[in-house]
């Protein structure tokens, strides 16, 4: 035998061992498939249907009851006459081809099997829970109806007992006692007909009606406490209060406190028709606007209870300070129109410190208005203590402001003097810059030094003319101190220049004369003369004979500059 023919015979045998295995594999997974379709058929037997609706059938069901025990008893019976026989049929064909391995056609019944025996199944199994319920209902609703009766026994013995409490809402709820009682014959004579389904309906209803009520019971309550005492009691204090107060010379000028009174009784009597009505939300919001009306006129009295002790305790104070500051207010004008006299006051003061002295004076106006009102039992306390606190902090203000302005001014003087004494200085020191530059017998001085003095002195003159003016003005005047100030410091820095300049000219020059033989240094002698006895331009001179001397000895001119400044720095 040849390897190929080898190889054949091994192939062929091993897919002969697959297909019987596979054939072995598919016959136990049908068999257990028929197995369970079996089991299925076991449970439905042992619910025992038939045995429930012997039972249902001697309770004599009526109405809802016996149509819903008919439409399940239908079912049953369809499943237990054509669709049951059926899978049995099938079950048992299938359990033949299983066992004589025809499989595929076992197949084909088991599947059909599992397709009738799932939703009847499902069926059954509803079928069952119905039932049930309705084996279990007429002992469940006898369990709630005792159940039910008793807590309504007990609701309606406790609002009878504390009937008092509900006000005009006691009939309402005498009434809905009266519908549950309704409901509570209804559903025994519901139960004793045999239609427990109907029955069980009317008791939800009656449980929910009860939870309802007792939820509401204690919201009544407490909405008619308030309306009859908690509210009645807060008027009554409000009335007697506020009467109280117009005798003890009280105003309040906001409303009629006796007509928000009566009209807070109507907005009550209002409140009562929604209780008798047990419209309790509505109920509870009205009350709410209710209490809220009487805490605000609450609110108002106490504002002018707590501030008449206020206004009584304050009130030669406030007219001890009003009356001061109207003094000081007048000093001050006075003084800065004489002070105007002299000086020019260029940030309003004089205006704005008339503009304090009307403020002062009309918090005076108002002062004697709210006093006159008090006299006359017509002050509003609570707006006269707002108003004279707003007139306590503005004082204060208007105390600091004028303060400030008086300070302000009063420096005036001082800095008419300082400007004087400036001016005096100033012109020392400028004639010590002139006679420094004449001791110095240059050929000349420079045109930018001749307008700067210039410059100087015809602003020095200038503040001098205005300092001698009638009236002045020091806010300008210090102003051009200060640039007069900064051109003095040009001025001598100029002449400090010009003279340093002139003085390094010459000493460069008499150094430079060591080489007078080379041509360069000679024409920059002869330039730099030039420029320093016919054009008086030092610094340009010195220039030109120290750029010469650098080229003829450089370093030179450097030796020079700083042995200058270094002798004149140690003088």
């Amino acid at each position: 035998m040849s390897s190929t023919q080898t190889l054949i015979i091994i192939a062929i045998t091993i897919v002969i061992i697959l297909i019987v295995a596979w054939i072995l594999f598919q016959n136990r997974r049908q068999l257990r498939e028929i197995e369970e379709i079996d089991k299925a058929m076991d449970k439905i037997e042992k619910m025992h249907l038939e045995r429930d609706i012997k039972r249902l059938d001697k309770m004599d069901l009526a109405g809802e009851s016996l149509t819903t025990l008919n439409a399940w008893r239908k079912c049953y019976q369809e499943a237990t006459t054509a669709k049951l026989p059926e899978v049995q049929h099938l079950l048992e064909l299938a359990a033949e081809q299983n066992t004589s391995y025809h499989l595929f056609k076992a197949r084909k019944n088991i599947k059909k099997a599992q397709e009738i025996i799932k939703p009847t199944f499902e069926d059954i199994k509803n079928t069952k829970d119905v039932f049930t319920d309705l084996l279990e209902s007429n002992r469940e609703n006898q369990i709630q109806y005792d159940a039910l009766i008793k807590s309504y026994r007990e609701l309606r013995k406790s609002i009878l007992a504390d009937s008092f409490d509900y006000g005009s809402a006691l009939d309402k709820l005498e009434n809905e006692l009266s519908s549950m009682e309704d409901d509570f014959d209804e559903a025994k004579n519901l139960s004793s007909q045999g239609d427990h389904v109907e029955a069980k309906r009317v008791l939800s209803k009656i449980k929910i009606a009860l939870n309802e009520l007792k939820k509401q019971l204690p919201r009544i309550k407490d909405a008619q406490n308030q309306l009859e005492n908690v509210f009645q009691d807060q008027l009554r204090e409000l009335s007697g209060a506020y009467k109280k107060m117009v005798s003890e010379k009280y105003y309040i000028n906001k409303f009629n406190v006796l007509a928000e009174i009566k009209k807070i009784h109507g907005e009550i009597d209002n409140a009562r028709n929604l209780l008798s009505e047990i419209k309790v939300d509505d109920l509870e919001k009205d009350n709410k606007k209710i209490a809220d009306q009487i805490e605000s006129l609450y609110d108002v009295l106490a504002a002018e209870y707590r501030a008449r002790p206020f206004v009584e305790k304050n009130q030669n104070q406030m007219l001890s300070l009003i009356s001061r500051q109207q003094i000081a207010s007048k000093k001050l004008v006075e003084k800065l129109r004489h002070i105007d006299e002299s000086y020019e006051l260029t940030h309003g003061e004089l205006k704005k410190s008339k503009e304090l002295e009307n403020e002062v004076n009309d918090m005076n106006r108002q002062y004697t208005v709210d006093s006159q009102n008090i006299a006359d039992g017509k002050g509003v306390y609570s707006e006269i203590q707002n108003s004279w606190l707003a007139m306590l902090d503005r004082l204060r203000q208007i105390d600091d402001e004028q303060k400030e302005m008086s300070s302000d001014v009063d420096g005036l003087y001082d800095s008419e003097n300082v400007a004087n004494d400036s001016i005096e200085q100033f012109k020392q020191e400028v004639s010590l810059v002139y006679r420094r530059m004449q001791r110095r017998k240059l050929p000349g001085n420079p045109d930018s030094f001749v307008q700067m003095y210039t410059l100087v002195v015809n602003e020095i003159g200038h503040v001098s003319e205005e300092l001698s003016h009638v009236r002045i003005n020091m806010e300008k005047i210090s102003n051009e101190l200060i640039q007069i100030s900064d051109d003095v410091e040009r001025l001598k820095r100029e002449a400090d220049d010009i003279i340093n300049s002139a003085d390094l000219v010459e000493l460069t020059m008499q150094y430079s004369n060591k080489y007078s033989d080379q041509d360069a240094i000679k024409k920059a002698q002869e330039k730099a003369m030039q420029y320093y006895k016919r054009d008086y331009n030092y610094k340009e001179a010195l220039d030109t004979i120290a750029t010469a001397l650098e080229k003829a000895e450089p370093g030179a001119y450097q030796r020079l500059e700083n042995s200058y400044y270094s002798e004149n720095n140690n003088k």
